[in-house]
């Protein structure tokens, strides 16, 4: 019997009858597939809205016998197209957080966003290391690698991982550690749904209740003074100091400051885990730069490390393109102001500079399937599917990847490079990842049921 043939025959009765969660069809209520990316298409055959890993177990076994694809879903971020040959597991229900202070670990289901594990651990001063935007959802992000606002002092989110319990594509339940199905725990640590899709996962967390940082903005037109003082600051930082800077055009809506609105502004974001005294000192020569229009800068509870970026948390149509650097000399910042800067007629939101180095750059205590640790540099872009500015986006973005082209390393971070392009998801890696990547896909995934969306085949 053909794929297609199957496909067509799929029950959904049983598959109804083969979980405990509910199951919906594009007719019923519950379907709504759409993520924070409302510009993805995602039309699945059905929505799953899984209670444990056995309902995982049973959609991947469905699939496998239909012809089918599975695909996961956990708030939306990074979300790729997937159409109606695709289940889609929703993990909304995964909602576990429990912590051992005392071993500082939280065990975390596959639904739950950061800001919850964050709360929870808050009044212990404990930090879950998360990424700059904390209502994205823990699984993904650190299957993705985890670039937080603390990669330079602590490395990748996922070197903090303990334990993994994923469904494979073959169907089996299982755990991962660094002694238990070892080959697993690297895979999935970089390699986002290649191996499995994800119930629960242990992390580790860092003894942190508060920092000294935040956001310094400027006015545009003080944008050259600012990244080129940025660029000699980043030079010499050591590794308790993070930062990134970001060109914004900010729209005036709800929730953007009134300073920052409808104009273009330069954000200077900062996380230091030291002294206040020094962290403050440290930061000095930006301060220097020009006269800030907004000060977010202080001693911060770590509850409260969103606002370093201050990322949005309402879902949008948006496009997002990210490279890798290596290097950011002078002359790539005048390149970088030429296309994105004051005098640039530039319809991008976001254009943003992260300093990487320090940890992450750093061999970590188990390998994993993240690489291009060495890259000391990522370029990020984002920009708004709306009106006037919708087809104006996709040219913009690849005019500022041309430009700043004698500097890409051609590489990428898996979490900043949501496609299904096969190109696109190899540079997030290096050959003997992919490799690798591929190999355990063929033993944990036979048929090919998750061979959909930012997986590696």
């Amino acid at each position: 019997m053909s794929t297609d043939r199957r496909f067509d025959q799929a029950d959904i009765a049983a598959l109804r009858a083969a979980v405990r969660g509910t199951v919906h069809r594009p007719t019923d209520d519950g379907y709504q597939p759409l993520g924070f990316n409302v510009a993805v298409s995602r039309r699945p055959w059905a929505v799953i809205d899984v209670l444990d890993a056995d309902d995982v177990a049973a959609v991947v076994a469905f699939a496998a016998a239909n012809g089918m694809t599975v695909a996961v879903h956990g708030t939306g971020h990074g979300a790729t197209p997937i159409d109606g040959h695709t289940l889609l597991v929703r993990t909304s229900a995964l909602d576990t957080v429990e912590l051992d202070p005392a071993a500082r670990t939280a065990r975390v289901g596959a639904g739950v966003r950061w800001q919850t594990v964050i709360d929870a651990a808050a009044p212990h001063g404990l930090a879950p290391l998360c990424g700059s935007a904390p209502s994205v959802g823990v699984a993904g992000f650190l299957t993705g690698g985890g670039i937080g606002p603390l990669v330079r002092t602590v490395g990748a989110s996922s070197d903090h991982v303990r334990a993994i319990d994923v469904v494979t594509g073959d169907g089996e339940i299982r755990t991962a550690t660094p002694t238990e199905n070892a080959d697993l725990f690297w895979g999935l640590r970089g390699g986002k749904a290649t191996l499995g899709i994800v119930t629960q996962v242990r992390i580790g967390l860092l003894e942190l209740p508060r920092f000294y940082g935040g956001a310094l903005y400027f006015d545009g037109a003080d944008a050259a003074a600012v990244l080129h003082a940025w660029r000699s600051w980043t030079q010499d930082l050591p590794a308790e100091a993070n930062t990134s800077i970001a060109l914004l055009r900010l729209p005036a809506l709800p929730g953007v400051p009134p300073q920052l609105a409808g104009r273009l502004t330069v954000a200077v974001r900062y996380v230091h885990t030291g002294p206040a005294d020094e962290a403050a000192a440290l930061f000095a020569p930006i301060r220097a730069a020009a006269e800030p229009i907004l000060d977010g800068l202080g001693v911060l509870p770590y509850a409260a490390i969103g606002a370093v970026h201050a990322d949005p948390v309402d879902p949008m149509p948006v496009l997002e393109d990210g490279h890798l650097l290596s290097g950011l000399p002078a002359d790539a910042v005048d390149t970088l102001l030429a296309v994105a800067g004051p005098e640039a007629s530039c319809p991008l939101l976001v254009v943003e500079l992260r300093l990487l180095g320090g940890a992450f750059a750093a061999e970590p205590a188990v390998a994993s399937a993240v690489c291009h640790r060495d890259a000391p540099f990522h370029l990020y872009a984002i920009g708004a599917l709306v009106p006037p500015i919708a087809e104006a986006v996709a040219p913009a973005e690849q005019a500022l990847a041309g430009a700043m082209g004698p500097w890409l390393t051609g590489g990428r971070l898996p979490n900043f490079a949501a496609s299904g392009d096969p190109a696109v998801i190899t540079a997030c890696y290096d050959a003997d990842t992919v490799e690798w990547l591929r190999a355990l896909a063929q033993r944990y995934d036979p048929a090919g049921v998750l061979a959909v969306g930012q997986v590696v085949r």
